[in-house]
């Protein structure tokens, strides 16, 4: 049976010392009811701190973007290959955030996979539409265009997961419904298969946006949810923890 991954996306918070105590709380926390995989990507500068106190757990350290080069003159940018030196196992790419407020294309986001890919890590890849598309009824067409442009033609055949995160509900307290996650993990696996044929069946998909440990039992029984990316909640370790409480293991996990 597979287990659902919960992943904790940090984003730009907290100081040296906040994080450092995150980690230890989330190893110090009981670990009972917990079955599923742990994962926390928190900021660059924190990364080699946090991986120290991290290694050798059950939590896996997570990077939240990366350069499209391996390396050379590119002032500010981090390159994949730099990041499994720190531990880092995975790399959230093509995040809401990074597509707006950097304009990101799912070209460069799919370049970054590959470059995350040749350096060893899973990439976690994020698509979703914005609450003027779904009200337009355009949430397909959207999320269909950005797996075709964002993922390479072989990400089915390594390591790679799939995080649906409609932008309507990233840090708004707004979560989808039960039959609105349904339908688009329907869709997405569908798509998925016609990308990749077979092994587009593997893929694990994420829902994430505004998951709490109120919501999250409900969420992840849904039908094609694989896990949970995880914003806010994830930096409160008795919420995060909570999250993973309400994993479940199971087909297409």
């Amino acid at each position: 049976m597979t287990r659902q991954l919960i992943a904790g996306n940090w984003k730009m918070n907290g100081t040296l010392a906040a994080a450092e105590a995150l980690a230890r709380a989330l190893l110090d926390a009981p670990r009972d009811g917990i079955g599923a995989e742990l994962l926390v990507c928190p900021p660059f500068v924190h990364l080699q701190a946090v991986g120290r106190i991290l290694n050798g757990s059950d939590v896996a350290l997570g990077a939240q973007d990366c350069s499209v080069a391996a390396g050379g003159a590119h002032t500010g940018d981090v390159a994949a290959p730099m990041l499994p030196e720190l531990g880092c196992t995975h790399i959230v790419l093509g995040h809401s955030e990074r597509r707006q407020n950097h304009h990101e294309l799912d070209e460069t986001v799919r370049e970054k996979v590959v470059a995350a890919r040749a350096a060893g890590l899973v990439p976690i890849v994020c698509v979703g539409e914005t609450e003027e598309q779904r009200a337009a009824g355009q949430q397909d067409d959207v999320v269909g265009w950005q797996l075709k442009g964002s993922l390479p033609n072989d990400f089915a055949d390594g390591p790679g997961v799939v995080a649906y995160e409609p932008v309507w509900a990233i840090g708004t307290g707004r979560t989808a419904t039960e039959d609105d996650v349904a339908a688009m993990h329907g869709f997405i696996r569908a798509e998925l298969v016609r990308q990749f044929g077979d092994k587009g069946a593997s893929v694990r998909i994420l829902y994430g946006g505004s998951v709490n440990a109120t919501n999250a039992a409900a969420l992840l029984g849904v039908p094609e949810v694989g896990g949970a990316l995880v914003g806010g909640a994830s930096l409160k370790p008795q919420d995060f923890l909570s999250i993973a409480r309400a994993a479940v293991s199971g087909p297409n996990r």
